[in-house]
């Protein structure tokens, strides 16, 4: 299943705060404006069609890349999940 990061740059404190609750019924969050979203393309394509309706086009920026199958992957310093915690699913698409 393709993997796609998303990151996103809103202005207002407001909008920023609906774009994290709207991107977490759709992917899992890295950092607090950078998710990994698990899913096909269409699931990709509703996530930023949600999340269009909720930003400022003119103001707020919003990114959307897809991982290469066999990519690097590399983590230094604090994980996102307390020890002895493991993620085994990430939340279906709304």
């Amino acid at each position: 299943m393709p993997r796609f990061i998303v990151g996103y740059d809103i202005s207002s404190p407001k909008r920023l705060a609906r774009v994290h609750r709207a991107m977490m019924n759709f992917a899992a969050p890295i950092q607090y404006s950078i998710f990994l979203l698990e899913g096909t393309q269409a699931e990709m394509q509703r996530c930023l069609d949600r999340i269009r309706l909720l930003i400022d086009l003119k103001e707020d920026d919003v990114r959307c890349y897809q991982l290469p199958k066999r990519g690097f992957q590399c983590r230094l310093g604090k994980p996102v999940m307390p020890r002895g915690i493991i993620w085994t699913a990430f939340p279906t698409a709304a």
